[in-house]
């Protein structure tokens, strides 16, 4: 299991190319298609809980401190509802310690409602202010127009708009068409699902909720131009090559940036988690709650399409080029001819093996059949007396 982990991590800090990320893109497809759907299918069911400033309303406020010791939020709440007869939006405790206090939010009240509420929450609840000491004063109100979050919110949809567009001419001028094309459609994916999060959780929608988006949206490209630029490095004069096709290519970019998206979104991650935790739950301030929320999802979604959403549509929208067909045919046939020759090399060294092997066993067969025969030595030939020169008589 160790070596198993161990291997992973090898190779992700590698990067030669192990994780098929772009020939398992229609599986990604479709995990991001289904949730832009569900993110869509919230916006237009569920919608938003927008804050006071996009809807208008009255807004009261007083210290989280009575004479008896905390105030609790719900208990302001019950107060308000005895005293009109109707229920506040939203009633929540802001900050911690000394400086806490409960804010109610409700729809637009008339000068006579908002008198009767704050006193109604002096006499039961008795708020102390800085001095210790209760007092009326220490509850303030303030009336709040939608007009301001509707400007907000156009103000919004400008900075956007503008930044959509420059950003289109900036990817299509350094890098190329369809390069624009697909980093803008991971940056509305980014929006899409950033949004929908927001509408699944119910969170209230605030001017940090708009400027929150805004800021994410440099961050979900960050990533992409950063993918992009080792993708168009490696391609450089891959039309006249037959090592690798257009998705190879990019599959290897992808690999080699993969472990310094990880690094840097981690890092970037950290502090904003860290702001969702400490600064949301902990001091229980709303707005960093609205900021932080926004900022985490976006940077998150924005890690992921770059990586599997982004590159695998550049790889489809250039496959539908004749050239990179063409040179993608060209890199098939090559392989094929290498495998075979490699068959025929693999088969023809089989032969000359078997050739060896049949030759080494009829060798060894002859030295079995000459040691088996017995030795033969000559028989010695009788031997003949000289003739001595000397006749008998």
């Amino acid at each position: 299991m160790t070596e198993k982990k161990e291997s992973v991590f090898h190779r992700l800090y590698v990067g030669t190319g192990a994780f098929d990320i772009i020939g398992a893109r229609k599986r990604w497809y479709l995990f991001f298609g289904a949730l832009v759907l569900v993110c869509l299918a919230s916006i237009g069911i569920k919608q938003f809980h927008l804050g006071i400033e996009f809807v208008g309303g009255t807004q009261i406020q007083m210290p989280a401190h009575s004479v008896r010791g905390e105030i609790d939020d719900q208990r302001a709440k019950d107060v308000f509802s005895e005293a009109l007869g109707k229920s506040a939006d939203e009633v929540q405790k802001v900050g911690t310690g000394g400086s806490a206090s409960i804010q109610i939010r409700s729809e637009s009240l008339n000068q006579g409602e908002v008198a009767k509420v704050k006193q109604a929450l002096f006499d039961k609840l008795q708020p102390v202010g800085a001095n210790g000491q209760p007092s009326p004063q220490v509850i303030s109100d303030s009336a709040v127009s939608s007009s301001w979050g509707g400007e907000i919110s156009r103000q919004a949809l400008i900075a956007l708009a503008v930044f959509i567009v420059l950003v289109t001419i900036f990817l299509a001028v350094y890098f190329e068409r369809w390069m624009a094309v697909a980093a803008l459609i991971s940056l509305i994916h980014d929006i899409i699902v950033t949004a929908g999060v927001y509408s699944l959780i119910g969170f209230e929608v605030t001017p940090a909720t708009v400027i929150g988006l805004l800021t994410i949206l440099g961050f979900s490209l960050y990533d992409t131009v950063v993918v992009f630029d080792k993708v168009k490095e490696n391609s450089r004069g891959l039309l006249g090559l037959t090592r690798r096709n257009y998705a190879e290519t990019a599959n290897l970019a992808l690999n080699q940036t993969l472990m310094r998206s990880i690094n840097t979104s981690v890092i970037a991650l950290l502090p904003v988690l860290g702001l969702l935790v400490i600064g949301a739950i902990v001091l229980g301030v709303g707005t960093l709650q609205d900021l932080a929320l926004v900022q985490m999802t976006g940077m998150l979604t924005g890690v992921m399409s770059s990586l599997f959403l982004a590159t695998p549509l550049l790889v489809d929208f250039k496959m539908r080029d004749p050239k990179y067909k063409q040179q993608a045919e060209r890199v098939a046939n090559r392989r094929k001819n290498l495998a075979r020759k490699a068959a025929d090399r693999e088969a023809e060294l089989d032969t000359t093996d078997d050739e060896a092997l049949q030759a080494e066993l009829r060798k060894e067969k002859a030295y079995a059949a000459a040691a088996s025969v017995p030795t033969r030595n000559p028989k010695a030939s009788p031997r003949r007396g000289r003739p001595s020169g000397k006749r008998r008589k």
